[in-house]
């Protein structure tokens, strides 16, 4: 038998009600915020990701799904998260001209090639929201605002916001040589992931998980670099905003100065949400701003922040849905008139099905008990009197009727 490949999951009929429902929801409270929908392609140049994700991440350098096509002349890749399409669509169809904010809304398969566990697959969805236009710190606090937003309105309120603020690529420069300098002693003893970042982007280390690398990053003097208030006036002003609108509105948070987020493009705020229900993978959704990333895919310098939630963690959370039953299914021996009755039922915005087989009608009625509410009986009684027999399948209630 052929199965589903490692790291891929089908959903099922039985689960589909609960993720249109996730949908549904992420489409009405993104909306009522003056958020468009955009769809992009599931596949990139593979440029679009070295450039805009980092060559200094483990996205990059380990988990994308790449290939050559046209004669080895084109590299594609799959995409492995959606920031950096949806900022080569604003790009490529003059979104700029737009009035700001420019605020879009995505959901979609996305590709990465890790180990799988619980909450990470191979193929994985996620949902996100990008703010373009708007430096000020009310767009960094809109995108907090609906992610929280968006995940009570799932039912998840046993929430942390974790926090932290990167600076500029000015002040962050003077932070990642000092963190540099005091790991330059162990830098032998770093794992080889960090030691490639530690040439290209120092502040990726702080966002290693390999357990020697952080009994090193916990040492004292490592420790009091780590958190250290490096961050210029300009860039501690905008992260004080964040927080007093944060603050009006009541969303709860903690300053994690260790939070550095695993993408090479972001500047100034980044943020967490965790799930206490989650365990050790308990981030459910993360963002941040990223001032630069559309001038470096070859825009115009433009102002950004955004976020992005895994739809499967979501789930896994989340109370499910049953699938809702057929208001009738028509029970009958004849074929011609129960699919003529089906179709005018589903033409007039019923969900309504019959039975292909044409089997006994016990077997109908069995079938019609257990996946509609209403069953709408056509016998030879039926035919010739020109009516149709309804039975409430909940109650056992029956009538006759002309009319549907």
């Amino acid at each position: 038998m052929i199965k589903a490949q490692r790291g891929t999951k089908d959903i099922l009929p039985e689960e589909i009600t609960t993720w249109q429902e996730i949908y549904k929801r992420a489409n009405e409270l993104f909306t009522n915020a003056n958020c468009k929908e955009i769809r992009t392609p599931i596949f990139e140049a593979t440029e679009l990701f070295k450039r805009g994700v980092g060559d200094s991440t483990d996205i990059v350098n380990k988990e994308m799904y790449t290939f050559n096509v046209g004669g080895n002349e084109t590299s594609i890749t799959l995409r492995p998260e959606n920031t950096a399409g949806v900022v080569r669509a604003f790009i490529e169809h003059g979104m700029d001209r737009l009035s700001p904010p420019v605020k879009l809304w995505y959901m979609g398969p996305m590709f990465r090639y890790e180990r799988p566990q619980a909450g990470r697959q191979r193929q994985f969805h996620q949902i996100g929201v990008e703010i373009f236009g708007v430096k000020e710190a009310t767009a960094d606090a809109e995108a907090i605002i609906l992610a929280s937003e968006f995940l009570k309105k799932n039912g998840i309120d046993n929430l942390t916001v974790s926090l932290n603020s990167l600076g500029c690529p000015t002040c962050r420069q003077k932070y990642k040589d000092e963190i540099k300098k005091v790991l330059s002693p162990y830098l032998d003893e770093l794992c080889e992931d960090c030691k490639v970042r530690y040439q290209k982007n120092p502040l990726r280390m702080l966002d290693c998980k390999n357990e020697k690398c952080i009994e090193i990053f916990n040492k004292n003097e490592i420790k009091n670099v780590v958190l250290k208030d490096f961050i210029c006036d300009e860039c501690k002003e905008h992260f004080e905003e964040v927080k007093k609108y944060l603050d009006k509105t009541g969303i709860k948070y903690e300053i994690d100065k260790m939070l550095v987020r695993g993408l090479d493009y972001y500047t100034r705020t980044v943020f967490e949400i965790k799930s206490s229900l989650l365990g050790a993978q308990s981030a459910i959704l993360g963002g941040g701003r990223y001032d630069g990333l559309v001038e470096m895919l070859g825009g115009k310098p433009t102002p950004a922040v955004g976020f992005a939630l895994g739809v499967e963690r979501l789930y896994g959370l989340i109370e499910k849905i049953e699938e809702e039953k057929l208001d009738y299914f028509v029970v009958s021996k004849f074929s011609d008139a129960a699919i003529n009755l089906t179709l005018k039922l589903r033409q007039k915005g019923f969900k309504a099905d019959f039975d292909m087989q044409g089997r006994k009608f016990a077997k109908q009625l069995e079938k019609a008990s257990k996946i509609a509410k209403k069953a709408v009986i056509i016998a030879e009684e039926e035919l010739e009197g020109n009516f149709y027999t309804v039975k409430n399948l909940e109650t056992g209630e029956q009538i006759k009727t002309t009319e549907l």
